[in-house]
């Protein structure tokens, strides 16, 4: 019942986004506002449109939809997975999408399964494992990733991002915690210690993506959403990861 309330919302909130969209309803907001201590929205802005960090979030999973294809397994949910595999030209066949899950309460799930301990995790099963905002809430940060490139086939590709810049997200940490914010180069050392053959790290965001999206103002509210495509390194509000085994 409750997974079926969280889709009904989900598809509300978005029919709500659509319709502001279309007639023009979105408030002039500011980023520049200093006489507030509270931000505009304390959800990242879900509440007024899509997150400032799902903006880059995406757009790195887009420009590396060439490796979603094959067996692939993403975190908590196939969104991803199904979205980008059928955006990849490549594809000739309908790859094989399965969902992990850190235990069985979500629901019907693929596999259950804890990234820190090994021995409850497939090995070289997937050409692509799918891992978006996930590190974060694990302590055990470099145990997880050595799970992550257990679940990989040999040349498989693991997608993951992980923030920079981000107000604690409270529903992980009274749940199971929010433990890290992450450079490029804490980052980079992590994967280059687990055994992965080629890393690379992509830093997205600037001062103003990361004041936006700490305040909680939506993408559709920006005045220039171009500027979102300059990339300032000290201000790396989604660092992308796209690893090879």
């Amino acid at each position: 019942m409750k997974r079926v309330f969280e889709f009904l919302l989900k598809i509300f909130i978005k029919f709500v986004h659509a319709i502001r969209s279309a007639f023009g309803l979105y408030s002039k907001v500011s980023i520049t506002d200093l006489d507030r201590v509270t931000p505009l929205s304390n959800c990242f802005g879900f509440d007024r449109g899509m997150p400032v960090d799902r903006y880059y979030i995406e757009k790195f999973l887009y420009d590396n939809r060439q490796y979603f294809k094959g067996r692939i397994l993403e975190v908590a949910h196939d969104v991803y997975s199904t979205r980008y595999s059928k955006l990849n030209e490549a594809v000739t066949e309908t790859p094989i999408v399965e969902t992990l899950h850190y235990d069985g309460t979500e629901g019907e799930v693929s596999i259950i399964g804890d990234l820190t301990k090994p021995e409850t995790l497939p090995e070289k099963k997937y050409d692509c494992f799918v891992c978006t905002q996930v590190y974060v809430v694990i302590f055990e940060v470099a145990k997880a990733i050595e799970g992550s490139y257990k679940l990989l086939k040999d040349g498989g590709v693991l997608l993951a991002t992980v923030p920079g810049i981000m107000q604690i997200a409270r529903d992980d940490m009274n749940r199971w915690g929010d433990f890290w914010r992450f450079t490029n180069k804490s980052i980079e050392m992590l994967f280059k210690n687990s055994g992965f053959s080629q890393v690379e790290i992509v830093p997205m965001g600037n001062v103003m993506a990361a004041c936006a999206f700490l305040q909680g103002i939506a993408f559709e509210e920006l005045p220039k959403k171009e500027l979102l495509d300059i990339t300032d390194e000290n201000y790396q509000l989604i660092i992308g990861i796209r690893a090879i085994k």
